[in-house]
């Protein structure tokens, strides 16, 4: 009788329904912030942390200090600006793709995304956004990239669809774009005001080696004299909001 009435408990306990698993809390996507101005990445981690499936997990000054802190900290997404102190954005996207194969790429800058977008691209990085973009911009571009997909402006999208049906293969603009990435950032530093012993320090080049990429430039723009080569340098920099020149250094 007992047994019987064990039985009867434990079937009615079979029965009852059971309380349904309380869904495990999203994990909130981790963005590394790479910016050489202190204000610009707090103003940029205050706006992400708002966002409930974005969060910084830790901010970078510069390339040497942005790898370090990607084998560290593991994060999802690198938001990478363009112009930094000790190595220019395009070269740092290759160096995470090395060294970090897949590892999502967003690149962040004021300049020009008709002439930068391809090349972000190229270089492996996920998608390019313009710096004077809101906040929502951003973040939607973020997403973007970590799905899988590419992020670029609507503009830009179309551009880059228009010149691979139009069959030239290339959706940047203006005569810089014939510019190796190393050409355009010898002379973007030129445009800076940067000696040539400068930028071969900063490039770990030869003052010799700066020279060449200088005369391949002159060739490609059509420049006959360094002048003519520094003058459009100062205002192409200024045209992509960079810092103006001091003065024409040779």
């Amino acid at each position: 009788m007992r047994r019987a009435e064990s039985r009867s408990r434990t079937n009615h306990r079979d029965l009852m329904p059971r309380k349904p698993n309380k869904p495990e809390p999203t994990r909130r996507k981790r963005i590394l912030l790479v910016d050489d101005h202190p204000l610009m990445r707090r103003g940029q981690a205050d706006l992400l942390n708002r966002e409930p499936d974005l969060e910084v997990c830790g901010e970078a000054g510069t390339a040497r200090e942005s790898m370090e802190a990607i084998a560290k900290l593991k994060p999802d997404l690198v938001l990478v600006d363009m112009g930094l102190p000790d190595k220019d954005g395009l070269e740092l996207i290759k160096d995470i793709q090395a060294l970090h194969a897949g590892l999502p790429v967003l690149a962040m800058s004021m300049q020009d995304e008709s002439l930068f977008a391809a090349r972000v691209l190229r270089a492996g990085g996920r998608g390019y956004v313009m710096k004077q973009e809101g906040p929502e911009r951003v973040a939607a571009a973020i997403r973007t990239v970590l799905s899988g997909q590419v992020a670029l402006s609507p503009r830009m999208s179309a551009k880059m669809l228009d010149s691979l049906v139009g069959g030239t293969g290339k959706a940047d603009a203006g005569p810089e774009a014939k510019l190796t990435d190393r050409e355009l950032e010898v002379m973007r530093l030129f445009g800076e005001g940067w000696s040539t012993d400068e930028i071969a320090g900063r490039l770990h080049l030869s003052p010799k080696t700066v020279d060449v990429h200088r005369g391949h430039i002159k060739e490609k723009l059509g420049f006959k004299t360094t002048s003519e080569f520094t003058r459009f340098a100062i205002r192409w920099v200024a045209s992509q909001g960079g810092p103006s020149a001091p003065s024409a250094s040779s």
